[in-house]
């Protein structure tokens, strides 16, 4: 986020997410903050547009969680 880029923010989030059988993201929840609102609500909204590969039961897409870890890290 250009705030966080700004003011030398840097942060990790972990997020818990619900992935439906279509591939998108369910629900997306942060487990572990960064310590920085704006850094834990920029990574639920990019992984909200990310497109996933479903479990399957057989051949069967179904629901399934997914942990991610998403790192703010300025250039050096």
């Amino acid at each position: 986020p250009s705030l966080a880029l700004r003011r030398n923010w840097e942060g990790t989030v972990v997020l818990r997410i619900k992935v439906l059988p279509n591939g998108r993201a369910g629900s997306v929840e942060v487990t572990r903050s960064s310590g920085k609102p704006q850094l834990d609500e920029a990574a639920v909204a990019a992984v909200k547009n990310w497109k996933f590969i479903p479990a399957r039961r057989g051949d069967t897409p179904i629901e399934g969680f997914a942990t991610q870890t998403i790192d703010f890290k300025l250039p050096q």
